[in-house]
């Protein structure tokens, strides 16, 4: 057994995240079954490496229910044995590094935003009170209460959603592509001011490849529409910084859907000495520079994730009900539904 700093370290980035009341840490067993899954989709054998039978209900992860893995009892799996079996893993191929740091990461974010969904207290009168100026008169009093109550809780949850996700999708994307996400302080792309120069301010990066001098933009898609008009000039200068810093643009795109931004964008960064990965060309692109094990994490655990649902192109969405009940939300159509626990102490 490796007792190495780098196997310690990996051992904590996989167990916990967050501070304080926000932290999440998950247990050795739930570990263990998450090393389990990587080497099961690795085709590696789970007898050579050790590890014994682990009663899962599915080896598809996105189908096991997290209730299940929060109830998992240790069962002799120990600090020593996690650390072990990751030192083995490691010594097997140094890509398994990425491929468990990104699973605990989607884990503990799903393990999150179920807590979330779980505490998301309902809004109060005094926060939707105001927007009834809007609608006021339009129908029942009390159905325009609920319906802003429903559609406040709503936003709330979005939001905190598009939160979680942003802090997951681009360190995963950007570790795949052999990069890591740069913040502005150290970023050495630096904004250019109005005359042109570049100044001491830097530009963060969504992920940035040192060695190939290559800084990427991720995104999930570019809509018609932009999200104001100032913020789509920021999009259009940062090929332009690039450039002047000596580093090759590369916009990529996961949502094959065409737009007028879209079509402007990739212009500036063909400009730029720069490229466009769109819908299919972006995924293969990703697998190629993941490698042979991230490429199966990405196959796995994010295109399934974020492609099929697109391919679903909802025009016209189906009638849902919402219903509060005491201990649990359930959001139902007429085939299925979709039951969320909450909280005694909200």
């Amino acid at each position: 057994m490796s007792n190495s700093v780098f196997i310690k370290n990996l051992y904590t980035k996989c167990r916990i995240h967050g501070a304080g009341e926000a932290q999440v840490a998950i247990s050795d067993a739930e570990i263990y079954v998450l090393i389990a899954l990587v080497a099961n989709d690795l085709n590696w054998s789970l007898d050579k490496l050790g590890i014994g039978q682990i009663g899962l209900p599915t080896w598809n992860y996105y189908e096991i229910d997290l209730d299940w893995f929060e109830s998992l009892e240790d069962n002799g799996v120990t600090p020593q044995l996690i650390l072990s079996l990751l030192d083995t893993c490691v010594k097997k191929d140094q890509d398994f590094v990425l491929f468990i740091e990104n699973l605990s990461a989607l884990h503990r974010r799903r393990i999150k935003f179920k807590r979330i969904l779980s505490n998301q207290p309902v809004p109060s009168m005094e926060q939707i009170g105001p927007r009834t100026l809007l609608e006021y008169g339009t129908c029942d009093i009390e159905l325009l209460a609920n319906w802003m109550t429903w559609r406040k809780w709503i936003y709330d949850i979005d939001n905190r959603s598009a939160q979680e996700t942003g802090y997951l999708f681009e360190p995963i994307l950007a570790s795949s592509l052999g990069g890591e996400t740069v913040g502005a302080k150290n970023s050495p792309i630096k904004r250019i001011d109005e005359n042109g120069r570049a100044t001491t301010n830097g530009r963060q990066v969504d992920c940035l490849i040192a060695h190939t001098s290559t800084a990427y933009e991720l995104k999930l898609r570019v809509t018609i529409a932009a999200s104001g008009q100032g913020r789509f000039t920021e999009e259009l200068s940062f090929p332009v910084e690039c450039q002047a810093a000596g580093y090759k643009p590369v916009l990529l795109v996961l949502d094959p859907t065409p737009s007028n931004k879209l079509k402007e964008l990739s212009r500036k960064y063909l400009e730029c000495g720069g490229k466009l990965l769109q819908g299919e060309q972006a995924w293969k692109h990703m697998e190629k520079q993941a490698g042979a094990v991230m490429s199966v994490f990405i196959k796995k655990y994010i295109k399934p994730a974020i492609k099929l649902v697109d391919d679903l192109e909802i025009k016209s969405p189906q009638k849902i009900s919402l219903e509060w009940h005491e201990s649990y939300i359930e959001i139902a159509s007429a085939t299925a539904n979709y039951v969320i626990p909450r909280s005694d102490n909200e």
